[in-house]
């Protein structure tokens, strides 16, 4: 398939072009549908909800709130003449506007509950014709002004509510335009080439433009939240760019070694893009994970990031090569291509700081696992104090008008008012049940709305804010003590209970859930890998990056360790639903990395049967391009802060704290070390499971060119490697000396450079004798005959400075 794309390169691109365009189109006359469904089946604030909707079934729309207050001096109150005469031409305005069903203010005859006491505060409620996400913007922004107008000194106008706060959302797209322009900036750095960093923006753009659009269709024939395609475009922007970027360095790195354009882009695909496909996979199941809450707003997440991811890696392995085909050798720098030209490829070895500081993990594997585990201790301990709720307005900026409002309400009423519950009750209310409430530790206000429809509503305004653990405990006691005592059948509902009760059934559910995540990334990377060991300490890392991970969001989000700084407003508790989301999403990002970098050491293994070749290879050889991934996907993630949105930004700010943890600590330091430690062992897996096991290979090995049929050694059969250490008289380890295979026609085989720690590996076709060379500057060389068997050969070459010697030293049949 990647031979046929990059072959029909224009026919594939009109293809994206044509969905990107067609579904554009289709979107465009269709709109949006976006349901934000926050019920849960079979919970007491469920019930209370399906009730009201009986009960008041015209009180459909948006409710929104206008509060002002006077500072004037000690006598100043709302109800003087001055501020009713410009507060009520203000409401009646309003009320008179298209899309507003009715306006609720306290001048009216049964208004007086919304003044407060000391009469310096009040508030009226603007109920629209439609929910928050169906009401025009227009209409919205013409409200705000209108209201607003009436300020003057010693009067503040303020606005609360849903519909409020759409008016102060950045413009949409924002958070997605600084997250791929600082994705841009480190794929230039590491590329060097102008065209080359447009390519992974350019299949991530096109995968998730794909699946936003898909996903605004789908919300019309399923419930989709209107949060799932902010999380969605998170998502798919980060595994997007990330995913292409694995693929791109992959062919860069074959045309570097001397490769046609074609055969490096199919090369690159059938390794890579396998990996990429594996990787995506395991994104989609640690997604489908969430589906084992049973919570049907999070159905609408799974679809909506499940089609992003999935479109994203189409992009990766169709699209990519297509444009690949395009490009040819411009996808190299103009420097590479000149030096390609003059100097001819480059060897086949990694070099440099990656090699320096894999050599370096080798070394110190315990040092290197204590301190990684010291440092994503600490991280975790903020974890110990996690609590769940819900983000209200009362967290947003100080400057924004919501905040503002929403402490005018609580300054003026008590901070209950802004989360008030509702006791619902088929048929009419014991009075004993509105005055138990009204007894109850913790109410402020209680009052009973006339009965609907066969059910009555009572208001309970706790004396505690929305957010407070205090409030958690009223409405226990309202469940377990009051209503039962009543002996009505009664249910508490509010926006507060259901958060209560998105907290209370994802903490009974979240086991089950990181089970199956972690058993079906087990048995991947089992059959995988074709090891015990290896799944099971990826199990482990990533219990490790998400305890570390929710530790920050903690301290950041709950604690208030730099809310403010960072533009999210005021602490509080940590959203009931982000937890899944977000250990779905770490899951998958975590496999990610797992099998990048463990595919590179189990294809080393495979050859070598080396465990500390295979490791400190691997990571030589992958570590920058994960790092440079993994710092794509933080730049990414952290421009979500500027969503406008606070569980977008708790997302961001947790999965970008999660990435970083991962890369730079988990897959470069403490995994690596911890396979060193573990040795052999890493690769066990018992015969009888061996023989059951189906095999998928995840990136096979590139196919070594053999020497002319006429020159292959006698004894011709399976292919091998012959690896060491290239040291001088004293042990010292020589970092660049050439190490060059002969058949005995002197045909090369192969030829490599020696890594900072000294080692090399060389590719040899079939059992034989070979000749083996090696050079380096400032040394001597020393050649000699090398037999090779059914086995690697372990053969260790000794310089010394300004010699030359034909006898091999040391060698033997590993």
């Amino acid at each position: 398939m990647a031979r046929w794309c990059y072959r029909h390169r224009l026919v594939v691109l009109l293809l994206w072009l044509g969905a990107l365009f067609g579904l554009g189109a289709a979107s465009s006359a269709a709109g949006t549908n976006y349901a934000n469904v926050f019920s849960l089946p079979n919970t007491d604030s469920t019930t209370a909800y399906d009730l009201m909707e009986k009960a008041f079934p015209q009180r459909a729309g948006d409710t929104d709130t206008v509060v002002w207050k006077v500072d004037g001096g000690a006598a100043a109150s709302v109800r003087d003449e001055a501020v009713r005469s410009r507060i009520e031409p203000a409401l009646e305005e309003i009320g008179r506007m298209k899309g507003v069903g009715e306006v609720t203010d306290p001048y009216a005859a049964q208004g007086a509950a919304q003044i407060s006491r000391d009469g310096r505060i009040a508030y009226a409620q603007i109920t629209f014709t439609e929910q928050a996400n169906a009401i025009p913007k227009e209409l919205i922004e013409d409200v705000v002004d209108t209201a607003q107008a009436a300020e003057r000194d010693g009067l503040q106008v303020e606005l609360g509510g849903q519909a409020i706060a759409r008016t102060q959302e950045p413009p949409q797209g924002t958070a997605e335009a600084v997250g791929v322009l600082a994705a841009a900036v480190v794929l230039f750095l590491a590329f060097g080439s102008l065209f080359a960093m447009l390519l992974p923006i350019v299949v991530a753009i096109a995968g998730v433009g794909t699946g936003l659009i898909g996903t605004m269709l789908l919300s019309h024939v399923t419930d989709v939240p209107e949060v799932a395609p902010l999380l969605g475009s998170l998502i798919g922007l980060g595994v997007g760019i990330d995913y292409a970027l694995f693929i791109v360095t992959r062919h860069r790195r074959g045309i570097l070694r001397g490769m046609k354009p074609e055969e490096s882009a199919v090369t690159a695909l059938n390794t890579s893009g396998r990996a990429v496909l594996f990787a995506g996979g395991t994104v989609c199941i640690a997604l489908a994970g969430m589906l084992v809450m049973n919570m049907r707003f999070l159905d609408g997440v799974v679809v909506a990031t499940s089609l992003t991811v999935v479109l994203s890696v189409l992009a990766a392995i169709t699209l990519l090569p297509a444009l690949l085909g395009l490009l040819g050798m411009r996808v190299l720098s103009r420097r590479q291509r000149r030096r390609l030209t003059a100097a001819g490829p480059e060897p086949e070895e990694a070099s440099g700081l990656a090699a320096r500081w894999s050599a370096y993990v080798q070394r110190r594997p315990r040092r290197l696992v204590a301190l990684a585990v010291v440092v994503m201790a600490v991280l975790a301990i903020p974890v110990l104090s996690l609590r769940l709720g819900a983000t209200d307005q009362g967290n947003h900026q100080e400057s924004t008008t919501t905040r503002q409002a929403y402490d005018l309400l609580a300054e003026g009423f008590g901070p209950g008012v802004n989360g008030p519950l509702q006791v619902v009750v088929e048929g009419d209310a014991p009075v004993g049940l509105v005055d138990g409430i009204r007894s109850t530790e913790g109410v402020a206000q209680v009052a009973a709305v006339p009965p609907a429809n066969g059910v009555t509503v009572i208001q309970v305004v706790p004396t505690t804010s929305p957010q407070s653990e205090q409030t958690d405990r009223l409405i226990d006691r309202l469940r377990d003590d009051v209503i039962p005592k009543s002996g009505a059948e009664a249910h508490v509902g509010g926006v507060t209970a259901v958060f209560k009760d998105f907290a209370s059934v994802t903490g009974d559910r979240l086991p089950y859930f990181v089970g199956t995540i972690i058993a079906l990334g087990f048995l991947l990377l089992m059959v995988a890998f074709r090891s015990l060991v290896v799944p099971l300490t990826a199990a482990l890392m990533n219990l490790i990056a998400a305890a570390a991970s929710f530790g920050v969001l903690v301290a950041i989000f709950q604690w208030g360790w730099g809310t403010e700084l960072i533009g999210v407003g005021k602490e509080g508790p940590i959203t009931s639903f982000l937890p899944v989301i977000m250990l779905s999403l770490l899951f998958g990002l975590s496999m990610d990395y797992q099998v990048f970098l463990v595919s590179r050491m189990h294809e080393e293994w495979v050859h070598t049967k080396d465990n500390a070749r295979a490791v400190r290879v691997g990571l030589a050889e992958t570590s920058r391009v994960i790092n440079s991934a993994a710092l794509i996907m933080i730049c990414v993630f952290s421009a979500f802060v500027l969503s406008g949105d606070m569980e977008g930004a708790m997302a961001g700010i947790g999965l970008a704290a999660a990435v970083a943890l991962d890369a730079f600590i988990l897959r470069t330091a403490l995994v690596p070390a911890a396979m060193h430690l573990l040795g052999k062992s890493n690769w066990w897996l018992p015969d009888w499971m061996e023989k059951r096991l189906p095999h998928l290979a995840v990136e096979p090995k590139e196919e070594a060119t053999a020497p002319a049929a006429e020159e292959e050694p006698a004894g011709a059969g399976r292919a091998s490697v012959v690896h060491g250490y290239v040291r001088t008289a004293d042990g010292e380890p020589v970092d660049g000396a050439a190490v060059t295979l002969l058949t005995k026609g002197g045909r090369q085989v192969d030829r490599v450079a020696s890594l900072a720690d000294g080692s090399y590996i060389v590719s040899v076709p079939a059992p034989g004798t070979y000749l083996l060379a090696t050079t380096a500057p400032s040394y001597g060389s020393r050649a000699g005959q090398v037999v090779v068997t059914d086995g690697p050969l372990v053969h260790d070459v000794e310089l010394a400075e300004g010699e030359v010697d034909a006898a091999p030293r040391g060698g033997g049949v590993n």
